[in-house]
């Protein structure tokens, strides 16, 4: 080697050594998506942990006057951003859900005269809550922190696993107090509890559970705390209506120093005398099993009472994900958005189970999870898309695991039915379709599940042979969901068509003839309610009459869930060729794209739909909601794939931001970031149970992707810039891609993918 290339070398490697060791967790902001429709939590978590610790705004009930109450929507994470008063700090959310549950077991502190009640947005002084500012907040990944300011109490959370961890710095106080709020919860209503147990074991130590009836209709949270300082008193409130049968615990004064408590909507509070700046500490583990086993999780994960060491090892885990794929990308804000879509990618499913690997099963029972991790939280009809196809090359081992959650909870359900979206113990049966059957069986053609691939099969045939099942028996007769049996009989149809597909590529793929011969014809009942002539897909009665009044641009009532004909008839995600032939041709598709993409959509159209705004929307392609996630791909096989391009690179623009509202819709567990990690990189799943990704247009310069296997797959895009969108030409390991496809095993193995991009489209781009 040459002097001056050894001394040029030597320059470059203090910069180098830099950049591979960036914090990526500086990059993570998770109050992206916290303001109107993104619904996602700005407090403390790990990767995919079971305890959210997280800030609640507010306590919009459920129903009012036994109605359904529309703000209480907003609140599906407890936080929104708008607000200026916080109730509490609690240990269970959900992420970019479009309806709720949780907000278990929330804390807050508290100094004067004591206050049970929560008080109210616009008196705060009234209740427990107080008034906060956003200058005063802090959220990063594992940590939030803010200034309390009616209390004048600092909060700070992080958090492991299982244990939340609190540190409150108090001014000088005889009155100090930490309100145990076990009545309230997110999606609240009166009679949600069932039933609450607290047991005082010392000054220092509480456990309980509680059970609800809500989104989950029989749900056990245990619990176990403890304080870093004794409390010199405490104190319970039990809010229920008197009940005929009141039993002798009356012989008690069970408000006071009591500790065997028990009721329905019961409130606690610690009380303290603290010096000024003095820190008070508590740390909050949760079981889905047992107080026990919430003792013990506390006694493994968190034995110290070290803070900021848990927040520094929370934070170690999350830069751990975030190594598994390294990018450079064009602006300091599209790095914020990648990672934090790394984030919010990697918070749910959740483990739900304990340290000695116990958890509560469907059937109520107690298991032991062998050689798997079990997970819950499963919001398949959003996550199938995007988030398990992205977990089953970043997170190969977690989705495993989660694929042998699914088949446990089958081999538990009455039912004999793969989870449709079930959390904690619980399915809850929202949204359509089976799409678990889509999860299961792209692990299995990929290669990730290594579980008994011909149970896995038959648990998919079995739940979808399920005739008792939202109109499955209707549309194995007849071929269709019919519009009088279901308010959603369209997108049953379409959706139930595609699972069908998935289970026809598993059978092939497991040599299962028969089988894949079934599903393959089922596959293709989308074409039943198509209308050809007007050229949308359309709700149909039994006797094969399609419905007259119809509304092409309508979201609600009109045979979909949240969403309209313009979307849901491009949902044909298996047989694209199939859906363009029947349209017309590549021209008609084409056109079609274009029109979706460039018309207007009144505010009246979906008014009704509430996970639908305008923020979400992009002419009248809804991408704040799901179902035509994969359709700008289409143009691909219309011979028009620069226009793909430059959509794709408009929606991740327009779609996705820094700050509070930087979603355009929920982000629905992980869906709608997963969807910008794929496009980003430069390709998508289409069709999940395919080994096929589809090519866009990538928005990285460059990207390292590491694989579980050991391998690494680099993506680089020269001449990148925010102007040059189109693809000049893409190249494999050297050679030229033969169409714009890219196969799993191609990633996998590890290799090179090169986008050579340019301001002007390539029409001649194979």
């Amino acid at each position: 080697m040459k002097t001056t290339s050894k001394i040029l070398l030597l320059l470059l490697f203090p910069i180098l050594t830099v950049a591979q060791q960036k914090e990526l967790v500086k990059y993570v902001s998770p109050i992206i998506g916290t303001a109107k429709m993104g619904h996602t939590f700005p407090g403390a978590t790990v990767p995919f942990g079971a305890v959210q610790l997280s800030p609640d705004t507010d306590t919009i009930p459920y129903a009012v006057n036994g109605k359904y109450n529309g703000e209480v929507y907003q609140y599906c994470a407890g936080y929104q951003y708008k607000d200026s008063t916080i109730v509490g700090f609690s240990h269970t959310h959900f992420s970019g859900t479009g309806h709720s549950d949780l907000g278990d077991i929330r804390v807050m502190p508290t100094v004067g005269t004591l206050q049970l009640n929560a008080g109210t947005s616009d008196r705060p002084e009234n209740g427990y809550r107080s008034r906060f500012k956003h200058e005063s907040e802090v959220a990063e990944a594992n940590y939030y922190k803010v200034y309390l300011e009616d209390p004048k109490v600092l909060a700070e959370m992080t958090t492991s696993n299982r244990v939340g961890f609190h540190r409150y710095t108090f001014p000088k106080s005889e009155q100090a107090h930490i309100v145990l709020d076990l009545k309230s919860g997110i999606y609240d209503y009166e009679g949600k509890n069932v039933w609450t147990v607290v047991r005082v074991l010392n000054d220092s130590v509480v456990t309980g559970f509680l059970q609800s009836n809500g989104w989950a209709r029989t749900r056990t949270v245990y619990f176990a705390i403890k304080f870093s300082k004794p409390f010199k008193e405490y104190g319970a409130k039990e809010s229920s209506k008197d009940q005929v049968y009141q039993g002798f615990w009356r012989k008690f004064n069970q408000t006071s120093n009591f500790p065997e408590l028990a009721g329905r909507n019961l409130k606690m509070h610690f009380d303290f005398s603290t010096e000024e700046s003095e820190q008070v500490q508590l740390k909050m583990a949760l079981s889905p099993v047992s107080m026990r086993n919430a003792l013990e999780n506390m006694h493994i994960e968190v034995p110290h009472w070290d803070f900021d060491r848990l927040k520094r090892d929370g934070q170690n885990l999350w830069e751990s994900e975030l190594r598994k794929i390294d990018v450079e990308m064009l602006t300091p804000e599209d790095y914020v958005n990648f990672y934090t879509a790394m984030y919010h990618a990697a918070l749910m499913p959740t483990i739900y189970m304990d340290h000695n690997g116990q958890y509560k099963g469907l059937d109520q029972e107690i298991h032991q999870a062998e050689g798997f991790t079990n997970y819950t939280s499963f919001s398949l009809w959003d996550t199938f898309r995007a988030f398990h196809p992205y977990m089953n090359l970043v997170n190969t081992q977690r989705n495993a695991d989660m694929v042998a959650s699914m088949m446990a909870h089958y081999s538990q359900s009455t039912l004999k039915m793969l989870p449709i979206w079930s959390h904690y113990a619980n399915d809850n049966w929202c949204m359509s379709g089976y799409h678990s059957v889509s999860v299961v069986a792209d692990a299995i053609i990929k290669g990730v599940y290594k579980g008994d691939p011909r149970a896995a099969l038959m648990a998919c045939v079995q739940t979808a042979n399920t005739r008792n099942y939202e109109g499955i028996g209707s549309y194995i007769k007849l071929g269709y969901v019919p519009d009088e049996l279901s308010g959603t009989s369209v997108s049953n149809t379409l959706e139930y068509a595609y699972d069908d597909w998935c289970i026809a590529q598993l059978a092939k793929h497991l040599g299962d003839i028969a089988i894949y011969n079934t599903f393959m014809e089922r596959s293709e009942n989308w074409r039943n309610v198509y209308d050809k002539r007007i050229g949308f897909m359309r709700p149909k009665d039994s006797h094969g009459n399609f419905r007259t009044n119809f509304d092409l641009l309508e979201t609600h009532g009109q045979g979909f869930i949240e969403g309209n004909t313009w979307n849901y008839s491009l949902y044909v995600p298996h047989n694209p060729q199939g859906l363009m032939e029947m349209m017309g041709g590549k021209k008609k598709l084409d056109s079609y794209l274009d029109s979706l993409f460039t018309m207007h959509l009144p505010d009246k159209f979906f008014a009704n739909t509430e996970d639908i705004t305008r923020e979400g929307i992009i002419g009248n392609y809804v991408h704040g909601n799901e179902p035509a996630h994969h359709v700008v791909y289409f143009y691909n096989i219309c011979g028009s794939p620069w226009k793909a391009q430059d959509r794709i690179r408009m929606i991740l623009n327009n779609q996705y931001h820094n700050g509070h509202d930087g979603l355009g819709g929920n982000d629905d567990c992980g869906q709608m970031s997963a969807w910008y990690l794929f496009n980003s990189l430069g390709f998508y799943p289409v069709a999940p149970a395919s080994d096929e990704y589809w090519i866009g247009s990538p928005a990285v310069k460059n990207a390292r992707i590491t694989l579980e296997n050991g391998k690494v797959f680099e993506i680089s895009a020269i001449n990148q810039s925010a102007k040059n969108v189109y693809i000049k030409e893409v190249l494999l390991n050297g050679e030229k891609l033969e169409s714009l496809i890219l196969k799993h095993q191609d990633i996998v193995a590890g290799g090179q993918l090169k986008f050579v991009m340019a301001n002007k489209p390539n029409k001649k781009l194979l």
